[in-house]
């Protein structure tokens, strides 16, 4: 099972990028993990996330500028999948 979720929001007008991100991260099971395209870097989110309990880290994009890989903060395995995505 995949444990990844990818929401590309690289074309949304502000606000959608916010509410698509955070629409999703409800859905967020134990060991999932959303990665986000974007086209900015949304400092705005990171307030909130830290705020709903997630944590985040961001790396340079491919496809678009940032990807931005958000899980619940208690979650190791999600967090263990990402570290391994992002080698």
């Amino acid at each position: 099972m995949k444990q990844e979720r990818v929401l590309n929001v690289s074309e949304l007008a502000p606000p959608g990028p916010m509410e698509a991100i955070l629409e999703a991260i409800e859905t967020l099971t134990p060991g999932h993990y959303l990665r986000v395209l974007h086209n900015r870097e949304p400092f705005p989110l990171y307030t909130i996330l830290d705020e709903y309990g997630y944590r985040h880290c961001i790396r340079d994009g491919t496809d678009t500028l940032f990807e931005i890989f958000i899980w619940r903060k208690d979650d190791a395995t999600a967090k263990e999948a990402i570290d391994t995505a992002m080698k």
